[in-house]
């Protein structure tokens, strides 16, 4: 199996201390400075972070991008949902930036990146679908690709069917061969953890708080390794 290598990552969350960590923002409200403002006044604050991120990782915009979520936009979906009970119109619009890879569709259309976008949702192993992935096309040619991992709270109807969450978002440039101050990401099989894992778990696990994360419903875990010269 091809060797996974993090080449850089950046996150947004505004439930952690950022400790002198440049990649970390903070900030209850993401600029959203990549996208023009018409499209970014459509994007909720997880989606102006995601595309503010992508833009850092991947200046040239010639990089594959796979955008994982456990529930995507759920407040907007509610919305529709509730005007359709009352007899309202659906708005295309609103429809459009309801689906699961809108984000990463606003992104490609602000950036002009033409490679492929591709949504995931895995019921709680998202993490381990993005890696997954990541390995297929590393090993059909890609060099590097952009994973993205974010979710917010399930709106308050459906809060006692899901886990507890806070927003958040991550980025990482994943590749084939180490650069510049990259670290070796090394799974292993079987481990015991967290039955899913969420944005902010793999925060921590970048700041150093947490030295290994597992999933047990993909039976892997995973932690860095500086590279050896």
């Amino acid at each position: 199996m091809t060797d996974l290598y993090l080449q850089d990552w950046r996150a947004w969350t505004p439930h952690r201390e950022a400790a002198g960590e440049s990649r970390l923002d903070t900030q209850d409200k993401p600029a959203g400075k990549a996208v023009p403002a018409m499209l970014r006044r459509r994007l909720n604050l997880i989606g102006r972070a995601v595309c503010d991120m992508l833009a850092t990782l991947d200046p040239e915009t010639n990089r594959i991008v796979l955008h994982a979520s456990r529930h995507g936009d759920g407040e907007r979906t509610l919305e529709m949902l509730y005007g359709l009970n009352e007899g309202e119109p659906l708005s295309p619009a609103r429809f459009g930036l309801s689906v699961h890879n809108a984000t990463a569709g606003v992104y490609s259309i602000a950036s002009g990146n033409r490679c492929s976008q591709q949504a995931i949702a895995a019921s709680g192993s998202e993490w381990a679908a993005l890696i997954a992935e990541t390995h297929g096309y590393l090993a059909d040619g890609q060099s590097s690709l952009l994973l993205v991992f974010s979710d917010q709270p399930v709106p308050q109807r459906f809060a006692a069917y899901a886990p507890a969450s806070l927003s958040a978002a991550v980025a990482l440039r994943v590749g084939s061969q180490p650069t510049g101050d990259a670290q070796r990401l090394v799974e292993t099989m079987n481990p015991t953890g967290d039955s899913t894992l969420q944005p902010l778990d793999i925060i921590d696990w970048l700041m150093g708080s947490r030295q290994r994360i597992a999933c047990a419903i993909s039976r892997r875990g995973w932690q860095l390794e500086p590279v050896r010269s």
